[in-house]
């Protein structure tokens, strides 16, 4: 049996090495997302303080992507690679940063302790730069397939969410009452398990689509912000990303949730299962979906869905936990195709605006994704705990959730409806906000077809005026 798909460029060996790479750079990334507001608020530190210094961090992330966009576009390696040299060097160090960052010392002052973390916040940020902007960008120079890519992106959401759910389950319970491991511990297990799953990517994939001739040497940072500018979908689809994303406080306080609202820290992992099963199913589907049905038409209804589920969640509230589970599961169902959906849209975006332009500026363009990404992870935990300060929440110091327990700190009837609302209601203010963005992106997957020929040399873009669908 061939090791090649008849009509792909990439091997199966490729492929599964590609995906596994995003296990380990998802389970990375939730921990810090994720798990980073947990951890903060349980080193008794004010959620003030803390919220504040979590904004200002993102000031290097703000200056972080697009430098790196820019250098990654400029920069020519020897070997003829494109992504690759990035990705070994950043495979390398985000373990370690990762462990840094989630290993402040309990001895320091409030102080002390704040500006450990503001600084090895930053460090740990400019490392996964490195893991992700090269990563996504590495599609366009492993095929020029559109479905060879829609396919990559769509199974690597079931790779990706099997990083969230290994997250989501494991860490959770090396913290949890019942076993209570030193967040520093568990963390450090996990980055290791994640490294070596990052590994075959760095041995395996290929860059056979890579044409450096083709690509603007000289383009200037002027030039690089024309490109954006003119790049209207791009800024219109992060936009509605962004403001789903940055509303998103509920994967902030869900260890919170648990313990408090519903009895148990461990509770989380029912939920983090519950939410994670229908979209493996959804993702291995994805592929036939997005034969039959545009992508962006998808996403855009799916979307709706989930603010109408998420208002009746809302509302119905969480002391019949049969209930709130079941609606959970069937809201999961639009929300994992919104996920698997989520950054199918930039490799089109890059697309088009080289057909724009007429810069190839890949890095740059995927570089939005990766600010967006960690902008918004950095704004939801920030905004969580914020929130959660204005309810009156009390401040703990405790290394697990088995010593959170035995301290025995009740929280305040106000503080926990504030909780509530954190985890519940501003994630669906955002997807209503995103909504209004999503009106305004055109682009479909015939006419990004098109423009890929365009942009390769197969057609010349008369040619492609007349195919396309409409005037871009």
């Amino acid at each position: 049996m061939s090791n090649k798909h008849p009509e792909y460029m990439t091997t199966r060996k490729e492929r599964i090495s590609y995906w596994t790479y995003f296990v380990g750079q998802n389970i990375y990334y939730n921990i810090t997302a994720a798990f980073i507001s947990t951890y903060l608020a349980m080193q008794g530190i004010n959620l003030a303080k803390v919220a504040v210094v979590l904004l200002i961090v993102k000031v290097w992330d703000a200056i972080n992507d697009p430098i790196f966009g820019f250098i990654f576009d400029k920069v020519k390696f020897k070997n003829g690679q494109k992504s690759l040299p990035w990705l070994r060097i950043a495979t390398a160090l985000i373990p370690v940063v990762t462990i840094i960052l989630f290993s402040i010392p309990s001895a320091l002052s409030e102080t002390g302790k704040l500006i450990w973390f503001g600084a090895a916040y930053v460090l740990w940020d400019t490392v996964y730069t490195l893991t992700d902007v090269p990563a996504y960008a590495m599609l366009n120079t492993m095929t020029d397939n559109l479905q060879e890519r829609n396919t990559l992106l769509s199974i690597n959401r079931v790779f990706s969410g099997g990083g969230v759910l290994i997250y989501g389950v494991v860490l959770p319970l090396l913290i949890s009452e019942q076993v209570g491991m030193s967040a520093t511990m568990a963390v450090a297990i996990l980055s290791i398990f994640s490294a070596l799953t990052m590994v075959p990517l760095n041995i395996h994939c290929k860059e056979r689509n890579y044409k450096p001739e083709q690509e603007d040497e000289n383009f200037s940072p002027r030039q690089m912000f024309a490109y954006l500018k003119s790049n209207k979908y791009l800024l219109i689809y992060y936009g509605g990303y962004m403001a789903t994303d940055a509303l998103k406080t509920f994967n902030a306080v869900l260890l919170f949730a648990s313990f408090y609202l519903f009895g148990n820290s461990l509770f989380s992992i029912v939920l983090n299962i519950l939410n994670m099963v229908p979209g493996v199913f959804a993702a291995m589907l994805m592929p036939t979906i997005l034969k039959r049905f545009d992508k962006f038409k998808t996403l855009f209804w799916c979307n709706i869905v989930c603010v109408v589920m998420g208002l009746v969640i809302y509302f119905l509230g969480y002391d019949n936990q049969g209930l709130f589970l079941t609606l959970t599961v069937i809201r999961t169902i639009p929300m994992s195709v919104v996920g698997i959906l989520a950054f199918m849209f930039t490799p089109d975006c890059a697309e088009y605006g080289q057909y724009k332009s007429g810069i190839s500026a890949k890095g740059i363009t995927f570089a939005i994704q990766t600010f967006s990404v960690k902008i918004t992870g950095a704004v939801s935990s920030s905004l969580a705990l914020f929130l959660l300060g204005l309810f009156g929440w009390i401040s703990v110091e405790a290394e697990s959730f088995e010593q959170l327990a035995a301290m025995n700190i009740q929280q305040s009837p106000a503080a926990l409806n504030g909780l509530w609302i954190v985890y519940a209601l501003v994630p669906v203010i955002g997807m209503i906000i995103s909504t209004f963005f999503y009106l305004g992106y055109k682009l479909n997957d015939k006419d990004v077809q098109i423009m890929a020929k365009c942009n390769s040399g197969e057609i010349t873009k008369a040619e492609a005026e007349k195919l396309l669908s409409r005037k871009y």
